[in-house]
């Protein structure tokens, strides 16, 4: 998660997730969901995108996981977070995993200003629901972009289906998550997401639901994209 005094974060959320740095790389951790989503995500990307040697930025990062995924699918990858605990063990897990990634404390509008226009490929996943200013945060993201770049995200659907299956299922019932990872009031529509990537002048390629059983831990693309879903656009070249 990102933040600075002047940045477009919570530090609440931060903090939040922060708490959860020391079990990130335990696939039965709290971050059990991720874990378990990981893969499907990496496998969206790398097939939409081509990133042998294509210069990656993969914005709140956590722990890593999406990151190391992009790395071992040969990607440059640089990694950004605003919690410093969890680029902390994302740079320790590297030691295991013997991949090379650029993990840095930075907020997405300073990463924009420095190295804009340079990424081939900027990913951005459960994150944009956490952020006050949705918009601001496509803005930078699109912003990092070459001609031609892709952008990936994935976010929950304001529904009543993510609100039973992301809140009530997932933080109260089956307890995978802390309660009060989500806030149904942020979830975005993805109609709501298109119209902030054409603001941004991207163009979207794609939306694919992400469907989820916590109790046999399959995750897969699915045609509704009632809870959660990802998307790919691109900037025209």
């Amino acid at each position: 998660m990102q933040s600075n005094a002047n940045a477009n974060v919570s530090a609440e959320e931060i903090a939040r997730f922060e708490k959860l740095a020391a079990r990130w790389w335990d696939p039965d951790g709290e971050s059990r969901p991720l874990h378990d989503l990981n893969p499907v995500r990496s496998a969206y990307v790398a097939g939409r995108a081509a990133l042998r040697g294509a210069k990656v930025v993969d914005v709140g990062c956590g722990g890593g996981l999406l990151s190391e995924a992009l790395a071992r699918a040969g990607a440059h990858v640089t990694a950004i977070d605003l919690g410093a605990k969890l680029i902390e063990i994302a740079k320790l897990h590297l030691f295991e995993s013997n991949l090379q990634v650029d993990y840095r404390v930075q907020p997405s509008e300073e990463l924009a200003a420095a190295e804009g226009g340079t990424f081939d490929v900027v990913c951005c996943m459960e994150m944009i629901e956490h952020v006050p200013d949705p918009l601001v945060l496509i803005r930078d993201l699109a912003a990092m972009l070459k001609p031609g770049g892709q952008l990936f995200m994935s976010t929950l659907n304001r529904t009543p289906a993510a609100f039973g299956a992301a809140i009530v299922g997932a933080e109260y019932v089956m307890r995978l998550l802390p309660r009060g990872t989500h806030h149904y009031a942020q979830f975005l529509k993805p109609s709501e997401v298109a119209g902030m990537l054409r603001h941004a002048g991207l163009e979207l390629e794609d939306i694919s639901g992400l469907a989820y059983n916590p109790l046999t831990r399959n995750a897969s693309l699915t045609p509704n994209t009632a809870v959660n879903y990802v998307l790919a656009a691109r900037k025209p070249a």
